[in-house]
């Protein structure tokens, strides 16, 4: 079993895209400076790691021994970890944290150091919801195994009615059942798929899969279990708890670009191609929100700037606020839309709203 391709309509409309990075490239020319991360990008890296580890080690070393305080150890551990999946790994596995690949590898690796796999973060995120962004049945990142429906195209049935107030259970989840089960399934499907092949052999991919799993069980919840100075459950429940906060920061912020009321969600045809070119289709399918929100950028990694992270994921997130400028004065030339919410909570608000949407109505009503 292989993964079909896809054609996209790339002959045409091609003015839109050359023109874009001609003058994103001007921008970088003229101001002399790099499309990778800089010396921001370094502190931030910094503050994002300490945020996941130093009270890990607090922890660990007993200086923090109330059972309230080890509790509050988790929660700022979940924001950390998000912080480090935004604002590091993200970036690094793109090949934007820096031009040297060694590097890009080293903080890339940040993912499987905190219990997910790089390699399959790669396959899903960069080759199919950067390709096939909102396509039902190749983008995964619209794909929650059938407990929910991101898109008017999926099967509907009668529990979806009620999607919106159980997605947040899903969401906080996410991450624990990516670190467990999702990682192994994600490897099995992907060599069927023929998607890792790139990657090495995929016994070579299992091994290493297994070594970081349990390099990761090992500090997170087995030293925890012998050191610290409560009752085995409330370790338990602080590592649950580390996930779901975790999971719902994740959720929350990549769900507001994609799976929104006025965001497209394109069919492949019975040739097997796409109606536009892949810049236009990141366009139609992707959503902006917060622009002006500084601290927020600052702290999801610029991904309330989706469109021009779709557009040029190869560019460090820093430069994402000043080159948006650029992609939306772009856009409005060739009448390109170029959606943007103003502030997160109304995204959020839309978020629901879409979702409450997409559980009410059958895929007969959708299309009729």
């Amino acid at each position: 079993m292989k993964l079909e391709k896809v054609n996209f309509a790339n002959h045409k409309d091609v003015e839109f895209i050359k023109t874009l990075r001609t003058r994103v490239s001007e921008y970088f020319k003229t101001k002399n400076i790099s499309r990778y991360g800089n010396a921001k990008m370094v502190v931030k890296s910094i503050v994002m790691l300490s945020l996941f580890f130093v009270p890990y080690i607090l922890m660990i070393t007993g200086i923090v021994i109330a059972p309230l305080a080890i509790y509050s150890m988790w929660i700022i551990m979940g924001v950390g970890m998000a912080g480090i999946g935004m604002s590091i790994m993200h970036d690094a596995n793109h090949g934007a944290y820096s031009k040297n690949k060694v590097v890009n590898k080293l903080m890339g690796i940040c993912s499987d150091l905190v219990g997910a796999s790089s390699t399959n973060w790669k396959i899903q995120h960069n080759v199919l919801h950067h390709t096939y962004t909102n396509v039902d049945g190749m983008d995964e990142d619209i794909d929650p195994s059938g407990v929910m429906r991101f898109s008017p195209h999926q099967k509907w049935y009668r529990i979806y009615k009620l999607q919106h107030i159980y997605a947040w259970f899903f969401y906080g989840v996410m991450t624990l059942f990516w670190v467990t089960a999702k990682d192994f399934r994600s490897l099995y499907k992907y060599k069927k798929l023929g998607l890792s092949i790139n990657y090495g052999k995929t016994s070579k991919l299992l091994i290493e899969l297994i070594a970081w799993k349990k390099l990761y069980y090992g500090y997170i919840l087995v030293l925890p279990l012998i050191f610290l100075p409560v009752p085995w459950w409330q370790v338990i429940l602080g590592f649950l708890s580390l996930h779901f906060v975790c999971g719902i920061i994740l959720s929350s912020i990549f769900q507001l670009a994609h799976v929104m009321p006025d965001m497209e969600y394109p069919e492949i045809d019975k040739t097997g191609s796409l109606e536009n070119n892949w810049a236009i289709h990141q366009i139609l399918t992707t959503a902006n929100y917060s622009p002006k929100s500084n601290i927020l950028s600052w702290f999801i990694g610029g991904l309330n700037f989706q469109i021009e992270h779709h557009l040029f994921p190869n560019i460090c997130h820093v430069h994402y606020k000043s080159i948006s400028k650029i992609v939306k004065k772009t856009a409005m030339e060739f009448n390109l839309p170029y959606k943007s919410e103003p502030t997160f909570v109304m995204a959020l608000w839309n978020h629901v709203k879409m979702l409450k949407w997409l559980g009410s109505y059958q895929l007969a009503d959708v299309k009729a």
